[in-house]
């Protein structure tokens, strides 16, 4: 079943409006000469247009005079002005779609910037697909509005007061005929205006759901064919593609019915006004000239007209994608750096301690993740964490991160608190192996890289040994400069994770973090890092989180949580000998020879 979107559903009457649109002032404001340059382009085109029609009238005019110099002269006025209304609409169409792309490009960086930094808790309540969706199809409603629609009004606004100015001066008699259809036109734009604002919303709220759709299926493509669920996932994105297109479909609808009632309007307006017009022709009381003068101003006000409906219906869209990109950007994250931040000591040791913590996630507030919990880990000493799944055992990973902010209690660094801190200020002292290895599309180097962009070839190359990767990089392609694919789609699992534990090792901080870090690992592999994990320990703190307890029996201590709480604490033989839990959970895995070892 598709999921609506929540921002359908909700009432948003107070703000789907083109008063939206000003939320994109400040990314305008530092190209102010751009946008006079092009306003001033805009105004002198429209005089231009609107200056033509008085040299159609001389040239029509001119037709009944016997001087041929003075009819010549009206025509290269006439061509004059046309070379130069040509010449100031492309400097016009330049400046404007420049400032667009312009704003438009700053738009895109300042949304990445904020929804990048952004806690893990930000990402449970919205898809990935979803925000990217914001960032391209919202921008480039945007695009357009800017690039495009906004100078197109702003033109067609100069020219309908310009053109109802000039027709009360060619006839003020015909004019008032004019202005009588005026409020017959306001009421649709109007009444069907308030309508597409709420489709419009409606349409892109649902075009971003499909996104989402799309994204979180196409990122587990292989989890989806290995479970044979392609069809319950195409008719599922069908579902969600269909409510935006049906959605879509009502929107145009309704848009389609406003231009034809104003366009209907305008130009029966006209039509009558010319049937009258031409009467006061044959009765002397106008010249042929002013007849047709006023009829281009009357045609151009009323394309106006039409233009500026037609143009009601973008900016209504672009409202709305406005709105959806303003709540990324102002979006309250829950975790956020203090104003004056405490900046951790140079000489940072790793010293690590939990000050009796609770805490739930956002999306399970029901169930403790953490109940009560209080540990310290000192500077250097290596403590693995073991337990079931649910535990709380990766927990204690993202808070260290501050990935997460707990409910009450204290983490602290060195003795000080994480919150008191920038975050990227610590984060700089930890190496993360995480239990699901990220890998970029990128070469297998620069993954490596990822954990200290400044680092040689030589250093990475060491890196790869020590985390058991150089031989199987070296047998690739390109060796270690191979294109791995999207999310390391050419490399096993447990090659994966010898990347970022090569990435982890090359990171060389104070503070190391492993999450089932050889979970994927062969027997050969795994002992070869282990190896290498022994050395990188040394004069470094070292946390463990694993379900299989070979990796853990070197550890200097184990703690063992269950229910988000501490149960058990003491060295692998101690805990055996102790029973409990952690003896059950080593019973399960070793052989009676094993376990007497």
């Amino acid at each position: 079943m598709a999921r609506a979107p929540k921002s359908a559903n909700e009432d948003r009457a107070g703000s789907r409006k083109v008063g939206s649109l000003r939320a994109l002032l400040p990314f305008m404001r530092p190209y102010r000469l751009l946008l006079l340059a092009a306003l001033v382009a805009l105004t002198i085109t429209a005089s231009l247009s609107l200056i033509l029609p008085l040299a159609v009238r001389r040239v029509v005019d001119g037709f009944q005079t016997e001087a041929v110099q003075l009819l010549d002269g009206y025509f290269t006025a006439a061509f004059g002005i046309a070379a130069a209304l040509a010449l100031g609409t492309g400097l016009r169409y330049y400046l404007v779609t420049r400032l667009g792309e312009r704003v438009v490009a700053d738009i895109r960086k300042a949304v990445f910037d904020r929804t990048i930094g952004m806690s893990p808790a930000f990402f449970e309540n919205i898809m990935t697909g979803e925000v990217l969706s914001r960032i391209t199809t919202d921008t480039t409603l945007i695009l357009s509005v800017i690039g495009s629609s906004v100078s197109i009004a702003l033109r067609n606004l100069l020219i309908l007061i310009g053109g109802l100015a000039m027709l009360l001066i060619t006839s003020a008699k015909l004019t008032g005929l004019v202005l009588l259809i005026v409020p017959a036109i306001l009421v649709p734009i109007l009444v069907l205006g308030r309508r597409l604002r709420a489709l419009s919303r409606e349409n892109q709220d649902w075009i971003a759901a499909s996104s989402g759709n799309a994204s979180e299926a196409l990122l587990s493509v292989q989890a989806v064919q290995a479970n044979t669920h392609e069809m319950a996932n195409r008719a599922a994105f069908a579902e969600v593609t269909e409510k935006s297109f049906q959605v879509a479909r009502r929107r145009i609808t309704v848009r389609a019915l406003m231009t034809v009632i104003i366009i209907f309007l305008v130009f029966a307006g006209v039509v009558g006004v010319l049937w009258i017009g031409a009467r006061d022709v044959r009765a002397d009381v106008m010249t042929v000239g002013a007849l047709v003068q006023f009829v281009i101003y009357a045609v151009m006000v009323a394309g106006a007209v039409a233009a500026l409906s037609e143009i009601w219906g973008e900016l209504q869209r672009a409202a709305g994608a406005t709105e959806r990109l303003t709540e990324l950007l102002t979006a309250e994250d829950s975790v956020r750096d203090p104003a004056n931040p405490v900046p951790l000591p140079v000489d940072f040791s790793g010293k690590v301690e939990f000050d009796d913590i609770d805490f739930r996630y956002p999306t399970r507030p029901q169930q403790a993740a953490l109940d009560k919990v209080s540990l310290t880990v000192q500077p250097g000493e290596t403590v693995a964490l073991v337990g079931p799944s649910g535990a709380g055992k990766t927990t204690i990973l993202q808070l260290i991160l501050r990935f997460y902010d707990p409910a009450s209690g204290a983490v602290r660094l060195d003795g000080i608190d994480v919150r008191t801190m920038r975050r990227d200020d610590f984060r700089r002292r930890i190496a993360l192996v995480p239990q699901e290895p990220v890998i970029f599309a990128d070469t297998a180097r620069e993954n490596i890289r990822f954990g200290r962009p400044s680092a040689t070839d030589a250093e990475i190359e060491a890196a790869a040994k020590s985390a058991a990767a150089f031989e199987f990089l070296s047998a690739l392609p390109d060796g270690l400069d191979t294109y791995v694919g999207e999310r390391g789609v050419m490399l096993s699992g447990g090659q994966k994770q010898r990347i970022a534990i090569a990435r982890a090792i090359l990171r060389d901080a104070p503070l190391l973090l492993l999450d089932e870090a050889t979970s994927a690992l062969d027997a050969e592999s795994e002992r070869a890092v282990q190896t290498a994990f022994e050395s990188m320990r040394t004069g470094r703190t070292t946390l463990i989180v694993a379900h299989r307890l070979a990796t853990v029996k070197k550890a200097d201590r184990i703690l063992v949580f269950d229910e988000g709480r501490i149960v058990a604490e003491g060295t692998h033989d101690e805990l055996v000998a102790a029973g409990g839990l952690y003896a059950r959970l080593a019973r399960l895995q070793f052989t009676d020879g094993q376990q007497a070892a």
